[in-house]
């Protein structure tokens, strides 16, 4: 019988089998893992389109032996799009004792005594521009699931979207916030306020005393119960869908600015701190490293291809990347 699944709307066929995603159409495993595969499939359309070509897009399907896999999707050497792509991944087995201490260290009740299977499904972007103009945007959204063996379960999801200018225009962080905050709005009108303060936390490069950018959205954790699994599934919809809104015009906008070579080393410059924030303090990167037969590659796709350290810069005062530096010393209020 055919499937009612349309494999056309994916860059490649799931990482589940049709017959097994048919089957179980009613898990939100399922369900995760269909939103992801399209919503992987609509953001990269929509940055092919803002690049002109599909020329340095890879599409690259690949497995994990002890269970699941992933599709990644990336873009290289673009005009546009320096580096960047959209990961979606779909793997399940037994939580490793690394992994075990990391959830522990974000005050998830872990037993010391059996062990533990897990299931992830997650997708996950950095999008490195290559005119300075054009900020890069990251987003993650995700959905686990762990079982113990002595039976007991649980799940959650987690998520954001953030912003990461190299030169400050309010107009344009007005516009990604105030879209995030009407995806945030369809579930719940305190989830954007909570998770605003939420990524000004999160995204904090604390040996540097700044945040990574301008902030956006991020949550984490949220606990899953019998009475709010689909307001939550929806409130990640929601927010995934909203990718595309908020950040493309930006995109779109900027691609083609006039840009100096003093512009361009600030870009390195920052893309250095956002790769300290990536390999020291992010979650998603560690639990990454930490899981057995990892895709290593994937997981590090958020590194730009350039970066840039110089010792003791300081931009100069009144200089727009003096203005930008404010901001990301002491996080603002936008909309």
């Amino acid at each position: 019988m055919a499937s009612s699944i349309d494999v056309s709307k994916f860059l490649a066929n799931p990482v589940t089998s049709l017959e097994d995603l048919e089957e179980n159409k009613e898990l939100m495993k399922t369900k995760m893992e269909l939103f992801i595969t399209e919503l992987q499939a609509k953001i990269i359309n929509a940055l092919v389109e803002a690049e002109g070509t599909r020329e340095f897009l890879t599409v690259d399907k690949w497995s994990r032996a002890t269970g699941g896999g992933g599709i990644t999707s990336i873009i290289e050497g673009g005009t546009v799009i320096e580096r960047g792509g959209v990961n979606v991944s779909v793997v399940y087995g037994q939580l490793s004792a690394d992994a075990v201490q990391q959830m522990r260290a974000r005050k998830k009740q872990m037993s010391s005594e059996g062990t533990y299977r897990f299931f992830a499904a997650g997708i996950s972007s950095v999008i490195h521009p290559r005119n300075p103009n054009v900020p890069t945007v990251h987003f993650n959204y995700r959905y686990f699931e762990m079982e113990h063996s002595s039976g007991e379960k649980m799940a959650w999801f987690g998520g954001g979207t953030d912003l990461t200018p190299y030169f400050l225009v309010e107009e344009d962080v007005q516009h990604f916030h105030r879209t995030l905050k009407d995806a945030c709005d369809k579930s719940d009108d305190g989830y954007y306020p909570r998770f605003k303060e939420w990524c000004d936390d999160y995204f904090n490069v604390k040996h540097r005393g700044e945040r990574r950018g301008v902030g956006g959205i991020f949550f984490d954790d949220l606990d899953i119960d019998d009475g709010n699994v689909e307001k939550l599934f929806a409130h990640v919809q929601s927010c995934g869908n909203a990718v595309i809104p908020c950040y493309i015009p930006l995109l779109q906008k900027h691609k083609n600015d006039d840009y100096s070579s003093d512009d361009r080393e600030w870009q390195l410059l920052r893309r250095g701190r956002y790769v300290e924030f990536n390999l020291v303090y992010d979650r998603g990167t560690k639990f990454g490293l930490y899981t057995p037969e990892a895709r290593i590659e994937s997981i590090l796709m958020s590194l730009p291809t350039y970066a840039k350290w110089q010792y003791m810069h300081s931009p100069e005062e009144g200089s727009r990347a003096q203005e930008l530096m404010e901001v990301l010393r002491t996080p603002k209020e936008w909309i």
